[in-house]
């Protein structure tokens, strides 16, 4: 099995990252599925305090918020890594207006994948 991918916290310090132990639990899933889905690009994980986990922006209810492991997976193509797409995704955006992720939580996921896949060119 390989090891976890972890981004460097890039966030502010308000941003609430959560272990990957309660990730699992909210998402009513085994701590192995959560890696898996942090390993397949689905969620990205940084380390805070010495502990992996993931903010908590990225869940809604049960499930990973729709639409992220998409815009991950377009900025990744584009060449950006974790930390670009964590800065990116956290980024207030006034035409948006708030940041990527609060698009996406906000159901205008569509608006920012056409961003993302945008910025490859």
């Amino acid at each position: 099995m390989s090891a976890i991918p972890a981004a460097p916290d890039v966030l502010a310090p308000d941003v609430e990252v959560i272990p990957l132990p309660d990730v699992a639990e909210r998402l009513g899933q085994p701590v192995t599925r959560v890696h898996q889905l942090i390993r397949d690009g689905h969620l990205l994980a940084v380390r805070r305090d010495g502990v992996l986990g993931v903010p908590t922006v990225f869940l809604a209810g049960d499930a990973v918020v729709k639409g992220l492991g998409g815009t991950i997976t377009l900025l990744r193509d584009n060449g950006y890594n974790a930390d670009e797409i964590l800065r990116w995704l956290f980024t207030a955006d006034d035409t948006l207006p708030g940041t990527p992720i609060d698009a996406l939580r906000g159901d205008r996921g569509r608006e920012v994948k056409r961003r993302a896949q945008a910025m490859g060119f």
